[in-house]
């Protein structure tokens, strides 16, 4: 009945009967302010959306039977660079009941990366978003408990930034650098 993603047995929807290439990108299209994406050449379906829509748009394929996304699997976060200013947020979603996987692309500003959280519709958000802030530094508000996850509370820096310079010693005790395995 719509959407051009991935299922997960391995088929790609456009073999389903009932699938069309632009039926999800329309029922998010709906609900977004601002233009919706859908990104050619990647191993799911993915849609880039602006941050601003990003809670509206996941309540939507959480909650609409047509796609019913029961499940956040995964976040993912990338630094892009000092040049390009900005760091992405890919959320991966699937759908059991309906057998479909897809994704949600979010650009924000690296000089003030911020997002909404989405812990509020999947709890699974609540740990996967600490991860993201503890090693990029992307603040999700209206999170519950934003702290450090991996890293000790007390760390500096975050360390899957790009020019992210680590410490010589952590309270006295030295860090092994790649030059040391």
């Amino acid at each position: 009945v719509f959407l051009n993603c991935r299922i997960k047995s391995g088929q790609h929807m456009s073999e389903h009967p009932h699938s069309s290439d632009n039926d999800l990108l329309q029922l998010i299209s709906a609900v977004a302010e601002f233009p919706v994406e859908l990104m050619e050449n990647t191993a799911t379906c993915t849609f880039r959306l602006d941050s601003r829509d990003l809670l509206g748009a996941s309540a939507l394929v959480q909650q609409n039977s047509l796609v019913f996304a029961d499940q956040l699997l995964c976040i993912t976060g990338i630094d892009n660079g000092k040049e390009v200013n900005t760091m992405e947020v890919i959320y991966h979603f699937a759908s059991i009941t309906r057998n479909l996987i897809f994704s949600f692309n979010i650009l924000c500003r690296r000089d003030a990366p911020q997002i909404a959280s989405l812990s509020s519709l999947w709890q699974s958000a609540n740990w996967l978003e600490r991860e993201v802030f503890d090693m990029y530094g992307i603040v999700f508000t209206g999170h519950p408990d934003l702290r450090r996850i991996l890293m000790p509370a007390d760390w500096s820096g975050f360390p899957l930034r790009k020019d992210y310079q680590a410490e010589e010693t952590y309270h006295g005790i030295p860090i092994a650098g790649p030059e040391n395995h």
